[in-house]
C-alpha cells in the first residue's frame, strides 16, 4: 500500500487541506534534542555531529510543515478559519514559534557563528518575536470569544500558546551578546517584554490547572501527555533569566553596567526558583504518566509533549550548572538528555508510522481523530449552548 493511497480520499491535496499546526511539535521535540546533544557534556561519540544532522532534518521540515499550513491558509481559507474555533487544536498555533526558535538557537550552539549567520539569525529572531505574540494574543482572543470551555476539560495544554514569547526571550539572551550595543539593548528590552507577558500568564494557567486537577482529577487518556507540559514555562522562563542576564551583562555599559550586575544575580536566583517548581510538576508528570501507562496510553501527535518541556528544562539545568557549579546539576542535565533521546526516538517512530497510514493527516476541525476530546462543530455548539444560559 503506497503512501498516497493512505491519505483522506487518496489526494495529496487532502494533506494540505487537513495539514494542523500540531505538526509543528515535532519541529520543537527535534530541535531541542539537537541543542541538548550539542551540550551533552559527557564523552566524544560524536554528538555534536549528530546534533548538526538533526538541526539540518528539523529546518527542512519546518520549511516543508510551513509550506503546507500557508498552502492549506490560501487554498482552503474556510477550513482554515475553523482552524481557530476548535479549543484543543488552535492551541498548536503556539508550536509553530516556538519550533521556528530551536533553529534561532541552532546558530549560536550548534554551529561557528560567522557574520553571515549571525545577521540571519538575528532577522530569524526578529520574525520569531512576531509570530510569538501572534500566538499569545489571538489565541487567547478566540477562547475568550468563540471557542467552548470548562473547568473539567481544561489541560495543561492551554500553555501552548502562551509560552512562545518566553521561549523568544530565551533565544534573545542568546541574540544579544553578538550585535552592536544599540541593537542589542533592543533585543534585551524586547525580551524581557516578553518574558513577562508570558511567565506571568502561564503562573495563572499553572495555578488554575492544579485546581481543575483537584476537583475533576486526571484528563482523558487521549490528554495524558499534557501533564508534562507544564515543565515548559518553568523551564523556559528559568533559561531566558540566565542568558538574559548574560546578555546584560555583556551589552551594558556605563549607568546600566549596574543594572546588568543585578541582572544576573537576580536572574540566577528566579531561575533557581523556577527550577524547583519544576521538578515538583516533573515529578507529578512522571507519576500522571505511570498511571496512564496501566490504563492504555494512545497515541496521537500530543505525544510529542514528552520531549520540548522536558527539554527546556533540561537546558535550565544545564545553565543552572553552570552558573552555581552546584555538582547535581551536570549529570542530572546528562540523565535529562538520555531521557528525552529516548522519546524522541519512540515518538518519531510512531510519528512515522501514523504518516504512512494517513491517519495522522485527518484534521479534528474537519472530522474526528482520536486523542482530541472535541471537534470545531462540537465546540460550536457547546459555545452557543452556553451563551443561552448567560443572562
Amino acid at each position: 500500500m503506497g503512501f498516497l493511497s493512505n491519505v483522506p480520499n487518496g489526494d495529496i491535496r487532502q494533506v494540505i487541506r487537513h495539514f494542523t499546526p500540531n505538526w509543528f511539535t515535532a519541529n520543537m521535540g527535534t530541535g531541542i534534542l539537537a541543542l541538548m546533544l550539542a551540550l551533552f557534556p559527557y564523552g566524544h561519540w560524536g554528538q555534536a555531529e549528530i546534533a548538526k544532522a538533526l538541526w539540518c532534518i528539523n529546518s527542512f521540515f519546518f520549511a516543508l510543515f510551513s509550506i503546507l499550513f500557508l498552502s492549506r491558509a490560501i487554498f482552503y481559507f474556510r477550513d482554515f478559519q475553523k482552524l481557530f474555533d476548535h479549543p484543543v487544536q488552535s492551541l498548536f498555533i503556539g508550536a509553530i514559534p516556538m519550533g521556528f526558535a530551536t533553529i534561532v538557537n541552532g546558530f549560536f550552539i550548534i554551529w561557528p557563528l560567522r557574520p553571515e549567520s549571525l545577521a540571519v539569525a538575528t532577522a530569524f529572531w526578529w520574525m520569531d518575536v512576531i509570530l510569538a505574540l501572534t500566538s499569545v494574543l489571538l489565541v487567547p482572543y478566540f477562547m475568550f470569544t468563540s471557542q467552548g470551555h470548562s473547568m473539567e476539560r481544561m489541560t495543561a495544554a492551554w500553555l501552548l500558546p502562551i509560552v512562545p514569547p518566553e521561549v523568544t526571550a530565551a533565544s534573545g539572551g542568546l541574540v544579544a551578546p553578538h550585535l552592536a550595543s544599540a541593537a542589542a539593548e533592543n533585543v534585551i528590552y524586547m525580551s524581557y517584554v516578553l518574558w513577562a507577558i508570558s511567565v506571568l500568564l502561564a503562573m495563572g494557567i499553572l495555578a488554575i490547572l492544579l485546581l481543575r486537577l483537584t476537583l475533576h482529577k486526571l484528563p482523558h487518556q487521549d490528554m495524558a501527555v499534557s501533564g508534562w507540559l507544564t515543565l515548559g514555562p518553568l523551564g523556559t522562563g528559568a533559561m531566558a533569566m540566565i542568558t538574559l542576564g548574560n546578555a546584560d551583562f555583556a551589552s551594558f555599559h556605563g549607568v546600566l553596567a549596574e543594572m546588568a550586575h543585578f541582572a544576573q544575580m537576580a536572574g540566577l536566583m528566579i531561575a533557581l526558583l523556577l527550577w524547583g517548581f519544576g521538578l515538583w510538576w516533573m515529578c507529578m508528570a512522571i507519576f500522571f504518566t505511570l498511571r496512564y501507562l496501566r490504563e492504555g496510553l494512545p497515541f496521537n501527535m500530543g505525544w510529542w509533549g514528552f520531549t520540548f518541556p522536558l527539554g527546556v528544562f533540561n537546558a535550565a539545568t544545564y545553565l543552572l550548572a553552570d552558573k552555581t557549579g552546584f555538582w547535581v546539576f551536570q549529570p542530572l542535565g546528562a540523565v535529562f538528555t538520555i531521557l528525552l533521546a529516548f522519546f524522541w526516538v519512540i515518538v518519531t517512530r510512531k510519528s512515522f508510522l501514523g504518516m504512512w497510514t494517513g491517519r495522522l493527516f485527518r484534521a479534528p476541525c474537519l472530522s474526528e481523530e482520536t486523542g482530541l476530546p472535541m471537534s470545531c462543530e462540537s465546540a460550536q455548539k457547546a459555545s452557543q449552548k452556553a451563551s443561552t444560559l448567560v443572562p
